[in-house]
């Protein structure tokens, strides 16, 4: 990293320690989506790992039908749903590192481009959620940056799993901090495969930091 790029982890960090002690004010509540509108807040979901191709038809019939916002699936499955749902406008979306996060940084920029290229136009990362707790701020940085610049220079967002039930408080500051620096367009909760998924706590914090 440049001495630049020190200077501005450094100052992310007093910011994050600022937030430990208190978090911005909330920012102005969102209108609650209503009737048929909730549905398109919602990013229709299929990661196990046995999940089968009939299955992935399943899930992209049911978005189609309801409106969904999104279609997530495993890479291999990116192809298939891209076919589906090719015509509507409900998006592709795909995992990156999922769902441990502990994959090389230049396996998960491989991955994220595979994805976009075979139809994705939504990437979920996983953190190096090690790097995170190990204080390699600049690892997670990087990394981040790297997996934004590949999406945006495609025209899709990025959004990052911090996998928060691993994470301290001031962790989860940092992390969100992190990725908003580093040009990620959304932070996520949990990838479902930790030990608890999302709770009203992580997301108001998550809210509190980042804003809209």
């Amino acid at each position: 990293m440049t001495q630049e790029d020190l200077t501005a982890l450094a100052g992310l960090l007093e910011l994050a320690e600022c937030y430990e002690h208190e978090l911005p004010a909330a920012p102005a509540a969102l209108l609650p989506p209503r009737g048929r509108e909730i549905a398109s807040w919602i990013d229709h979901t299929l990661l196990k790992p046995e999940a089968t191709p009939s299955q992935v038809d399943v899930v992209c019939t049911e978005a189609l039908q309801y409106g969904f916002a999104g279609v997530c699936v495993n890479p291999s499955y990116v192809p298939q749903v891209a076919r589906l749902l090719s015509g509507s406008p409900v998006l592709v979306s795909s995992v990156v590192g999922f769902p441990l996060g502990a994959t090389l940084p230049t396996h998960k920029v491989y991955e994220t481009l595979s994805c976009l290229e075979a139809g994705a136009a939504e990437i979920d990362m996983v953190i190096n959620i090690g790097a995170l707790k190990g204080q390699r701020y600049g690892q997670v940085l990087n990394e981040i940056q790297a997996i934004a610049q590949v999406c945006h220079n495609q025209g899709a967002v990025l959004k990052v799993i911090l996998e928060m039930a691993f994470l301290t408080r001031m962790e989860k500051i940092i992390g969100c901090l992190l990725s908003q620096s580093a040009g990620a367009d959304f932070v996520k909760t949990s990838t479902g495969f930790g030990p608890s998924g999302a709770i009203v706590e992580d997301v108001d914090l998550m809210y509190r930091v980042v804003g809209d």
